[in-house]
């Protein structure tokens, strides 16, 4: 089976924004990345499909050469290889010149499956994966908790508002996967030595144009300073006055 692990490069979530002097991007001096969180989890359910019904598993993203460091990370977990489609400036790119894009990599590499974090860190639109199924036209579960997969398809438990869905879909789908869907490992020396020798492609792409452009970019406003109303029960009448009259929020 044709396994793909798409993930993104993201700035670590201690990173403290600062906008660029036009207003419209982040400054991104002084920022270290990682694999997005979801996507971590991703990578493990690519690599447990694997274990459990064969085939090779490829870790693909859009983004800079730097960005071999995190495809490495995940190699080293377990996957046979990467592949980065190479965009130096990936972080102005929008949610459907990103699909459009994985979609033409993924078909051209016959893939069965691809596994895509539920949303990414940075911005938490949620929308790639997907948008990336809808061009491939494969079926695809969005926030997968539970998943049970054969060689044709499977079933998948997806957690809403109002419960938790049971879907069946067939082969070749899109899957997110959320929190809750497994416990990503971590790559031991083996790995880390093993993954040197790995494959890792560079691969240009047939650019796609956004049709999402920023217009402006503002820090949220700071937040007022506390104040302490009183101490113990007194204190009560006084803090739900500030509740209803100044934070309304009773």
């Amino acid at each position: 089976m044709k396994i793909v692990a798409c993930i993104k490069r993201v700035p670590t979530t201690d990173a403290q924004a600062k906008i660029t002097p036009d207003g419209k991007g982040l400054d991104a001096a002084g920022f270290q990345y990682m694999t997005s969180f979801y996507d971590e989890i991703a990578v493990e359910q690519a690599i447990r499909t694997k274990e459990a019904l064969g085939g090779d598993v490829t870790v693909l993203t859009v983004g800079p050469t730097e960005a071999s460091k995190e495809v490495r990370e995940c190699i080293a977990k377990g996957a046979d290889g990467g592949v980065i489609l190479t965009d130096a400036t990936w972080t102005g790119r929008d949610a459907r010149a990103t699909a459009k894009v994985l979609a033409a990599q993924l078909a051209a590499m016959g893939a069965e499956v691809a596994f895509f974090g539920k949303v990414a860190t940075d911005r938490d639109n949620g929308a790639v994966g997907p948008m990336t199924a809808t061009y491939l036209g494969w079926a695809c579960v969005t926030d997968v908790v539970e998943l049970e997969l054969g060689a044709d398809g499977g079933t998948a438990k997806r957690e809403t508002e109002s419960g938790v869905e049971t879907v069946a879909f067939s082969l070749p789908a899109v899957l997110t996967c959320d929190k809750g869907l497994n416990e990503p490992r971590y790559a031991g020396l083996k790995g880390i030595m093993a993954a040197k020798k790995k494959p890792l492609e560079e691969v240009a792409f047939e650019d796609v144009p956004n049709q999402a452009q920023v217009a402006r970019l503002e820090l949220p406003a700071a937040r007022a300073e506390g104040r302490i109303v009183g101490q113990g029960a007194d204190a009560v009448p006084a803090l739900i006055d500030a509740l209803r009259n100044e934070a309304k929020v009773l």
